[in-house]
Parts: structure tokens; sequence; C-alpha cells
């Protein structure tokens, strides 16, 4: 299964007929944030495959278009404190927003994080009864504590998430947020049996699926 992650900076071949030729294997786009409801909407109808997505903490509450205003993309799946099952099996659970730092909107503190977290365990819980499994892809837009972060109170990383990955062990745990401009940043760090991406921009990545049952 390939996915196409994709986060924070519209790409120009990306909302381009190229598109379709650069990611005709695309089986699932993810959006991590802060990206507008019209870059995605494009996306969905040229790919033609779902999108899931969670907000950045500069997503729009309202979009205006020429026809219509919307506060949510046309055809995309909203992750926000949900757990779901794709049509192909694939589990993905995600949480928007970054930590507080300014009372802007879709913005947290570390406590409030800690509270979503705890509401999606019901749900993991029942993946793990049901499949044998936890969480494959774990779907944020700020990133961990201490792993892709910075130190300034706009980009520090989720306490919350890091426990998340050290119990239900997702396969992938993807951010944006963290804004990519030189070519030695770590943008893919792995954590036990979590790889960490930074999806800023774009990012293509491959996850065997099915996967085999786990009961551990």
């Amino acid at each position: 299964m390939k996915l196409l992650g994709i986060s924070d900076t519209e790409i120009a071949f990306i909302y381009s007929r190229m598109v379709v030729e650069r990611f005709s294997d695309i089986d699932i786009v993810i959006s991590c944030g802060d990206l507008p409801y019209y870059y995605l909407e494009y996306i969905i109808s040229m790919l033609n495959v779902p999108l899931y997505y969670v907000r950045g903490n500069h997503a729009s509450r309202m979009e205006f278009g020429s026809t219509s205003n919307r506060t949510s993309p046309w055809g995309a799946i909203d992750l926000h404190q949900r757990t779901i099952e794709d049509d192909t099996g694939l589990l993905l659970a995600g949480l928007e927003g970054c930590v507080t730092y300014n009372d802007g909107p879709y913005q947290y503190t570390q406590g409030q994080y800690w509270e979503r977290v705890f509401r999606l365990v019901p749900g993991l819980l029942l993946n793990k009864a049901r499949l044998g499994r936890y969480l494959d892809i774990f779907v944020a837009h700020a990133p961990p504590w201490k792993i892709h972060a910075m130190d300034d109170p706009a980009h520090v990383g989720v306490k919350a998430f890091n426990w998340l990955i050290k119990v239900f062990k997702p396969s992938y745990l993807l951010h944006g947020h963290i804004h990519v401009y030189r070519q030695d940043t770590i943008i893919c760090t792995t954590v036990g049996n979590t790889q960490v991406l930074n999806v800023y921009g774009y990012r293509e990545f491959d996850l065997p699926f099915p996967q085999k049952r786990s009961w551990d």
C-alpha cells in the first residue's frame, strides 16, 4: 500500500495535472494540516482516492469559495479525536492543532492533549480486540515531545504523543508543523516500532498490508 503525506505548504506540481502522472500509484492521501481546503479537494478530485486530514493551528474557521463557503474540505475525512478503519482495513486515528502559544484556534495545552489521547483509548483497545493490533497510522499536526520539535513556544512537541507511541505502537506517526528549510533537517525518526515522519510539503511512503495479526 502506497501513501502520500502532505502538510503546511502547497506544492506547485501537485496542484496541477502533473499530480495524476506523478502519484498514479497512491492508495491513500493523509494531510497533517495547514493546507487550504481547495488544495485538498483538488487532490481528491484528481487522484480519486480517500483523503484523511487533521487541521493545523493556522487552519481557517471558514474558507470562502466562488460558489459556496465551507468549514471543511469536501470529500475529505476528518480524523480529529477519531479512530477509523479504512475500507482497506488500515487503522487510523488523529489529533489536530499544536501546543497553545497565543490562545489561537486549534491550540491545546499539554493537559488537554492528554485528555484527547485518553479519549482515543477505547477505540484503540477495540481495534486490538477485533483485529489484533491497536493502530497503523497516527496523524497529527504537531510532533511528539522532543522529536522533530523546536524550542520556541509555537513549535514544541506534544508529550502525550510519546506515551501513545510507547503503548499503542503505530507503524507510523505522521506530523507537519515543523517547516523544513535545510537538507540536514531530521524528518524521519524511529521510536520503538514506530516511524515518526515529518511530511512537510509531501512525502511518499509504503505500508505493507494486510499485516499479520499480533496478540502480544
